[in-house]
């Protein structure tokens, strides 16, 4: 096996799909049995292979075995298997919800293949697309997967495997750049995965819009983070270093930004500066616990982002650019209009802004765009579901006003509290962003979902004419009357601000009832009587 990445010619990328869409075609996908098997043939491929996927990922990103393990193995493997274990009952059709006009037909939802499907997959997690694959696998579609050209050791390693395990007809890798990627996207397909930035994310939304072909977009954006003053700063500052640090900070869902009560940024900071030296000692470079960015071209962003703050750096700030090491970074006293706020970070930079008030750090957070996660730090379950008395910065002294509940007044993609980042390896929630963060969702049985058309399915008895007779020509006013009668309904509710009238039918069935109750107490008692 070699890291070396050899690209896929561009000639032979149509022939790949058309070959893969012929084999989706013939059915060699139906079977249940087949999808199991490949499902397991996916677990077992990184199972097998755990070391040269380690060694990849430290050559490609300088990532610790204990990253690699946690945050892509051991995630991929058990997302091939939740497939695996729940597979038979996913494929199921669901029976639609009982409804009186509809049970003669039997409604139900049957789950059909969308067809032959796109992932493409990122750079800072070049695995990530197996999880969707393993979701593709079980909906029985055919699928081609686009790795990083940026992680050239972990995508070869990839493509070199992919045909000791999975079948070709059905499951192919392509590599490439720009040019081999513009030639994907002007093929179609019946599915579309993007996980990236927003900027390509448009360029992926406008190709699939060519062939109406629908997308999943999963982006990223400014993920914020709010700690309440009544929070347990060391715990809070632990999770928060970790999940930002992780990957040298190139997480979609890594904390951004950190909005805390100008009277707690020093609680706050002090904690940070505890766990920084717990977790890295005194050189972070050595530490071998912190990865390397990607590639230099993000080095050089990272650090021109950096270079332009007007905050304090309180640890780290130093940068190696032939090694792509950042150290990693926490600069307080940040303004909203800082350098560091003007995009998304995507690196090992924790910027703190002070604010007199939480209300302050809500409505910019309303004000921008939604991001893919959010979180919220704090003891107090009112204020992190649905608000707390919080003074704003207009108000006079001692004059409280009701802050916006921090969940119930911001939107998006997910929601954490007291803890960030690990929503990624759940597979019973959907994870997906919103608006500017992405659109749809996958994980578990969200990945399947995804890949699979929803068919209703309906059956009509001969019997049904009898009532449904009337919709045939020729009409007439006695065919109108019955069809206003069958199918025009009446609307059983009030207008809005009118109260509902009295309900005569109600209360005189009621008493007919009651009467006819006590009228025949003494055989009723008779009847029940052993």
């Amino acid at each position: 096996m070699t890291s070396e990445l050899v690209y896929t010619p561009v000639s032979e990328l149509a022939p790949i799909r058309d070959h893969l869409n012929a084999s989706f075609k013939a059915g060699k996908a139906k079977s249940i049995a087949f999808r199991k098997e490949q499902l397991l043939q996916l677990a077992y491929l990184f199972q097998d292979n755990i070391k040269p996927f380690q060694d990849a990922l430290a050559k490609d990103l300088g990532r610790p075995v204990l990253e690699s393990n946690m945050l892509d193995l051991s995630g991929i493997i058990g997302d091939a298997l939740y497939a695996y274990k729940n597979i038979d009952s996913w494929v199921k059709p669901d029976k639609a919800p009982f409804d009186i006009n509809w049970f003669p037909f039997s409604p139900k939802i049957n789950k059909e293949p969308k067809g032959t499907v796109l992932i493409i997959s990122p750079f800072n997690y070049p695995l990530w697309c197996m999880g969707p694959i393993a979701g593709a696998i079980a909906a029985g579609c055919a699928v081609v997967t686009k790795p990083s050209e940026l992680t050239p050791a972990t995508s070869q390693l990839i493509t070199d495997l992919f045909p000791k395990y999975l079948d070709q007809d059905l499951y192919r890798v392509v590599n490439g750049a720009v040019e081999e990627t513009t030639k994907l996207l002007s093929l179609k397909w019946d599915h579309i995965l993007y996980t990236g930035s927003g900027r390509v994310g448009r360029i992926i939304a406008l190709a699939a819009a060519k062939h109406l072909t629908p997308a999943t977009l999963e982006l990223g954006g400014k993920s914020p983070v709010i700690v309440d003053s009544n929070s347990d700063f060391d715990l809070t500052a632990k999770r928060l270093l970790w999940g930002k640090m992780i990957n040298s900070g190139q997480t979609c869902t890594a904390p951004d930004y950190v909005i805390v009560p100008d009277s707690a940024q020093a609680k706050l900071v002090t904690a940070l500066k505890v766990q920084y030296k717990k977790f890295y000692g005194d050189d972070p470079r050595t530490s071998g616990s912190f990865s390397r960015i990607c590639a230099t071209a993000h080095w050089d962003r990272i650090n021109g982002l950096l270079a332009e703050t007007k905050g304090n750096i309180v640890v780290g700030g130093e940068g190696i650019r032939a090694e792509k090491y950042i150290a990693p970074t926490i600069v307080q006293n940040v303004s909203f209009d800082d350098s560091l706020m003007t995009e998304e970070l995507f690196g090992p930079i924790l910027c703190i802004i002070p604010v007199p008030s939480i209300e302050i750090g809500l409505q910019y957070i309303r004000s921008h765009d939604s991001p893919l996660a959010l979180y919220v730090f704090s003891k107090d379950s009112k204020f992190r579901k649905y608000g707390k008395y919080i003074s704003l910065i207009t108000s006079p002294p001692n004059i409280l006003h009701n802050a916006r509940s921090v969940r119930e007044n911001t939107l998006s993609g997910m929601f954490f509290e007291n803890d960030v980042v690990l929503q990624g390896g759940s597979s019973v929630t959907p994870f997906g962003g919103v608006g500017p963060s992405g659109y749809g969702a996958h994980k578990g049985k969200y990945s399947f979902d995804m890949f699979t058309h929803h068919r209703s399915s309906y059956s009509s008895p001969s019997w049904i004419d009898v009532i449904m007779g009337v919709r045939f020509p020729p009409y007439t006013d006695v065919t109108l009357k019955k069809v206003n009668s069958l199918v025009l309904p009446t609307i059983p509710y009030p207008r809005p601000g009118e109260s509902a009238p009295f309900n005569w039918k109600r209360y005189v069935t009621f008493a007919v009832v009651f009467a006819a109750v006590a009228m025949n107490k003494q055989r009723i008692t008779n009847f029940i009587k052993p």
